[in-house]
């Protein structure tokens, strides 16, 4: 795992004022967005988190750092037209908003695609915040110009990754601490908020022993005090539910039939969705909690972090996806053209895996792990390192995982292949003969330069992208062309990551009661926040708007609680 870029967690107060101007609750991204707010106003805050210093910069530390702009410099660079029109036609066919509390989520949606079409490039490059030039093309959809999916690229890698998204706000608490402008209680675990007359004025709960546990590593909750701190404002800012199999099975939709009786985990353990009942304890109002983004390219971590920790594959188009029996899955469920479209598929089988088959030359081109420990070039800023994208060869940490990971099967054979499947889940054994006219029904359809084949008809007019050319998208071929070989099988698993429901906020974050009311003094942002609104992703997401919702809500947060 790579050091984080720079050394600036502040150091644990040792004393903390009483009362402060605000109060935040996390040390996540948007936590310390809104602290950086408070910070440049002058505000005196309190930043509570649960977790030991290590931790601190929370989910977004672990992320490839994707962001979602509109209409970018890097978009004109690599040849996309894009416009706000475009994005908000995107948007609101992914989301499918049709419920009364998508009120607050819509308005939230429309604020925040002026917000990546107008100044959080600015913005953030103001910051010191670069990108990396070629744009990734997420969440493709494959339905109809009003559908899921996004028409073009939008998908612009930090250069640093998640710690590269991270670094400036860290920065800016680390200088407000020496200022003494911030206080930083880790190991504090808050289980109330105090309410009185109607308004939240604080928050109490208990200190835990101190941990040497490592990022991400399960941490002691063994209680060694009280504590109880007022503020003139609570910001709750202490993320979802992934870590947290009980509620995500809990909160499962019923639209995407039985929950999985296997998952794996792609957030630490402490990401547990406890703030969300304490705050609707206190009155909030939480909504769309049956909204949630697993992802189905799962893999097992060979060197786990966490229990049942997961690495997502993000895969460009060219794997031939299988259900757990062998059967093809069905249009437009290609790799990385529509997530939860997938997911409920994958569910509706009553199987809780699938399969890729591909080829070396696909995984070289088009495999890439998702997390900043996975990326250590694009983390590290290491150009050098880089380059070795561009040679022969797959990234190194995607060739790790195809010769130390449980889920992957090479051999030179269909024959072999299917074999290894078979031994690979030997309580749901695919079907052979099923795989075998998936692969060469596939492979016919190469003989000419059109097809029927929908999938292999995306695979042509992908490298009509630049940067799906250049990096992202393998030249069509055969599965069993020799000269692609070997033949490479993955068995993926459902891997939980993001709650897209939560505690309801208007355009100011103050959360609302069930009345639709604000609640003086408490504020949310984040994924605690349904990174605004309670969900202004709707039921869907384009990717790219997860770090982007923390930036966005917790900026919101943070000003709005400075101009009290």
């Amino acid at each position: 795992m790579p050091d984080q870029p720079e050394a600036i967690t502040p150091a644990q107060s040792t004393t903390a004022p009483a009362t402060s101007d605000a109060i935040v609750v996390g040390s996540g991204l948007a936590g310390l967005v809104a602290a950086s707010e408070l910070v440049d106003a002058g505000k005196r805050v309190l930043i509570i988190e649960q977790e030991p210093p290590v931790n601190f910069g929370g989910q977004a530390w672990w992320s490839f750092g994707g962001l979602f702009l509109i209409n970018s410099a890097e978009q004109r660079f690599m040849g996309v037209k894009d416009s706000l029109e475009l994005a908000r036609q995107d948007w609101f066919g992914t989301a499918g908003f049709d419920r009364d509390e998508d009120e607050w989520g819509r308005q939230w949606a429309e604020a925040y695609l002026h917000f990546a079409a107008e100044e959080k490039r600015a913005w953030l490059r103001g910051m010191g915040v670069k990108f990396f030039p070629v744009v990734g093309w997420a969440e493709r959809g494959g339905y109809t110009a009003t559908g899921h999916g996004n028409s073009v690229p939008r998908f612009h890698i930090v250069w640093g990754t998640g710690p590269g998204v991270l670094t400036p706000f860290m920065r800016k608490v680390r200088l407000g601490s020496e200022q003494g402008l911030v206080d930083v209680l880790f190991r504090h675990r808050v289980d109330e908020l105090i309410v009185e007359n109607g308004a939240v004025v604080g928050v109490r709960g208990a200190t835990l022993a101190a941990d040497d546990a490592a990022r991400g590593e399960a941490s002691n909750r063994d209680e060694t005090g009280t504590f109880e701190y007022r503020a003139g404002a609570v910001i709750v800012a202490s993320g979802g539910i992934g870590g947290n199999h009980e509620l995500v099975r809990r909160n499962w939709p019923k639209r995407l039939g039985t929950p999985p009786k296997h998952m794996l985990t792609g957030v630490p353990a402490h990401v547990d969705g406890r703030m969300l009942g304490i705050s609707a304890k206190a009155g909030a109002r939480l909504v769309n909690e049956d909204r949630m983004w697993h992802y189905v390219e799962g893999i097992e971590n060979y060197a786990p972090v966490w229990a049942s920790h997961g690495i997502r594959i993000l895969p460009g188009p060219s794997s031939l996806w299988l259900d757990a029996t062998g059967k093809r899955l069905p249009v437009p469920l290609f790799p990385g053209f529509d997530t939860l479209g997938t997911l409920e598929h994958i569910v509706s089988t009553g199987y809780d895996h699938s399969w890729f088959i591909l080829t070396q030359k696909i995984i070289e081109k088009e495999f890439a792990l998702s997390g900043s420990e996975q990326n250590p070039d694009l983390t590290g800023k290491d150009i050098g390192l880089l380059l070795q994208r561009v040679k022969k060869g797959a990234p190194g940490p995607v060739e790790a995982f195809k010769a130390k990971g449980a889920d992957f099967i090479v051999a030179d054979t269909l024959a072999e292949l299917i074999e290894g499947m078979q031994k690979l889940s030997p309580d749901a054994p695919p079907d052979a003969q099923q795989i075998e006219l998936e692969v060469r029904a596939r492979d016919r359809e190469f003989d000419n330069d059109f097809s029927k084949d929908a999938q292999v008809n995306a695979i042509r007019q992908a490298r009509h992208y630049r940067g799906d050319k250049l990096i992202r998208v393998a030249s069509p071929h055969k599965l069993l062309d020799p000269k692609a070989g070997p033949l490479i099988a993955v068995k993926l698993h459902i891997l939980t990551r993001k709650s897209l429901g939560g505690i309801q906020t208007n355009l100011d974050a103050q959360a609302l009661n069930s009345e639709g009311s604000p609640i003086t003094g408490l504020y949310a942002a984040g994924e605690a926040s349904g990174f605004g609104g309670g969900g202004l992703h709707g039921y869907r997401a384009l990717e790219g708007t997860f770090l982007g919702g923390c930036l966005f809500s917790g900026r919101v947060a943070g000003r709005a609680v400075a101009a009290l």
